[in-house]
């Protein structure tokens, strides 16, 4: 089954983290229930990927500015069709930032999140189920600007809350400095 690698993640990730046991099984059951999981075209929602990038130095994280939204995120995007969720994370890192010289600090499923998208235009509200996994950059911190952001920062991760108050961005900025000090 094509969902198959992704629910392993998932189990894998309910296990390691159960304090987030809840989510990881609303996120198990949307993947169980939808084989169009990955599409964009399933309207109720659909899979997103997405990193959560650390610079060599692991002090800072390389935020986007997004244009659609307004907030200041991390890197993602949609699946499209693609039942890889790390390679649709590096994808993106790469389309949304520029960065060419960047590696997984791990293959497992790093965070989780299920949030809401106002409807917008032709496209209902709907829920993203983001797979996020943690990258480190590990060459020059350059970057460039993509029609996808008003802008891109390296953010010291003790300075997040400058750039937003979102609960599930301090939640990860709190397991990179865990999993980077191990």
């Amino acid at each position: 089954m094509h969902r198959e690698p992704l629910l392993t993640l998932l189990k894998t990730y309910r296990l390691r983290y159960p304090a987030e046991a809840d989510a990881a099984m609303r996120f198990e059951d949307f993947v169980k229930r939808n084989s169009d999981c990955f599409e964009r075209s399933l309207q109720k929602g659909h899979i997103t990927a997405s990193a959560w990038i650390v610079d060599k130095s692991g002090t800072r994280t390389l935020m986007t500015h997004h244009r659609k939204l307004n907030l200041w995120l991390q890197p993602g995007g949609h699946a499209d069709g693609e039942t890889d969720v790390m390679k649709v994370a590096l994808t993106e890192v790469q389309e949304e930032t520029g960065l060419t010289s960047f590696e997984p600090v791990s293959v497992e499923i790093f965070d989780l999140d299920i949030h809401g998208i106002p409807a917008r235009k032709e496209d209902p509200a709907h829920f993203h189920y983001d797979v996020r996994f943690l990258i480190q950059n590990s060459a020059d911190d350059n970057y460039i600007v993509s029609e996808e952001s008003h802008d891109l920062a390296w953010v010291e991760m003790n300075k997040l809350e400058e750039y937003t108050d979102e609960w599930s961005m301090r939640r990860m900025r709190d397991k990179a400095i865990s999993a980077l000090s191990d």
